[in-house]
């Protein structure tokens, strides 16, 4: 075992937990303790690591790289997609290299949280918090549209409702309530018991909209079968909560429209009692690349350069940019777009060189003309992160690897063009 003051960070998710142990030999990690199990499976590295190739054949970086820049510079308006699992310092030299390149700009928080962020960034939603404070102060604790039991299994632990904080110190059940709106009855759900809430698929601003009206002293009604007692019981335990936070995830998210509703009952929420809200973000350093790129362009996602100028809107999506045929090259970093947008959108990728930089072999790495193993990000490099709450962490590499890391690939590449 390692050191017992030597802790480490995982970035499995984004809470990004550090106080994770490890044991190793021969440089190699044998044990890993304190981690769900979606951080032993990415610390203990990839199942299938992706070799380096070069139009299917095994080449050496540098010819990669090389290629890679030759690519680019051929390239009139190249996509550059992903980085949502990638250290701050890949980003920032993705942003650059975009800039150099003319190139469209986009990453997976265009088609899941990137709204939430927008709003908390851009100051349309400003009821937030960190995880700490959530941990030292919360005593009603609402997971809407979210399901952290599997996508962030220590969320609950660590941070929510069975920890032991400052001012809560008897932990779940007589200092904390935690409650579930949801579509299904998730694992999250089922830890919630009496404090879960079914509703339908696409009835979420009802529903705030009824809370809103029982927080106000009406009468709420819905169109959906549910207990107008029940909706009070809700908006009761909401009106007495001493520091309530609301997690939103994406089932709350692909309900709504735009973010009124949700700036209408954080509004109400603390006219009667003081209540926070945090989106529920998955790739470990989403919430990064968004801040990264606000910081340098005032946009989250969904740009395109063109010399000294910033284009934004959803034509330079990646969704829309493939679907309209509109790139010809696409760098993907970090992401598996082949698995994760539609099928019809992703096969335009075919029709294109793809370049790919990643730790692990994916359904995108095994359709692209290249391929640039990167170490894995916490495991075998350092770097740092934004937590899903805007906390930056930083951490160290867990072995020492001869990989070299996706933000030294970037500057080589640029070096190159």
């Amino acid at each position: 075992m390692e050191d017992e003051d030597k802790y480490n960070v995982c970035t499995a998710c984004s809470i990004l937990c550090d106080d994770i142990e490890i044991e190793t030999e021969n440089n190699s990690i044998t044990g890993v303790y304190t981690a769900c199990r979606k951080g032993v499976s990415r610390i203990q590295t990839c199942n299938e690591p992706m070799p380096c190739t070069l139009d299917g054949k095994d080449t050496d970086v540098d010819t990669a790289i090389s290629e890679t820049a030759n690519i680019l510079k051929k390239s009139e308006n190249p996509l550059i997609f992903g980085l949502g699992n990638s250290t701050e310092g890949a980003q920032k030299k993705a942003i650059e290299l975009a800039k150099q390149l003319n190139a469209n700009l986009d990453d997976t928080s265009s088609f899941c949280q990137g709204p939430v962020v927008e709003a908390i960034l851009n100051g349309e939603i400003n009821y937030t918090c960190t995880l700490d404070d959530v941990r030292n102060n919360a005593d009603v604790i609402v997971y809407w549209g979210a399901d952290p039991a599997n996508s962030h299994p220590r969320h609950l632990s660590k941070y929510t409702y069975f920890p032991r904080g400052k001012y809560r110190q008897k932990g779940y059940d007589e200092d904390r309530t935690a409650i579930a709106i949801d579509v299904r009855e998730s694992s999250t759900a089922e830890i919630c018991g009496n404090n879960s809430y079914l509703i339908p698929p696409q009835k979420d601003e009802e529903l705030i909209d009824a809370l809103i009206d029982a927080l106000s002293g009406k009468v709420p009604k819905v169109s959906f079968e549910m207990n107008k007692k029940r909706i009070l019981e809700l908006a009761n335990i909401l009106k007495k909560a001493k520091y309530g936070v609301i997690f939103a995830g994406l089932g709350l998210v692909y309900s709504l429209d735009n973010f009124e509703p949700i700036k209408r009952l954080m509004d109400k929420l603390n006219e009667v009692s003081n209540f926070y809200f945090n989106p529920m973000i998955g790739h470990y350093n989403m919430r990064g690349f968004n801040q990264n790129l606000f910081n340098e362009t005032g946009y989250i996602n969904r740009v395109k350069f063109k010399d000294s100028e910033v284009k934004h809107g959803y034509e330079y999506s990646v969704v829309e940019l493939l679907k309209n045929k509109s790139v010809d090259s696409a760098l993907i970093i970090g992401s598996d777009p082949m698995c994760s947008l539609p099928g019809s959108i992703a096969r335009n990728l075919n029709k294109i060189p793809i370049i790919t930089i990643d730790p692990c072999e994916t359904l995108t790495s095994r359709k692209s003309r290249i391929n640039i193993p990167s170490a894995l990000s916490g495991v075998e490099c350092g770097g740092s992160a934004i937590r899903m709450d805007g906390v930056r962490v930083n951490f160290e590499p867990m072995i020492e690897t001869s990989k070299i890391s996706d933000e030294e690939i970037l500057r080589r590449v640029m070096e190159e063009l």
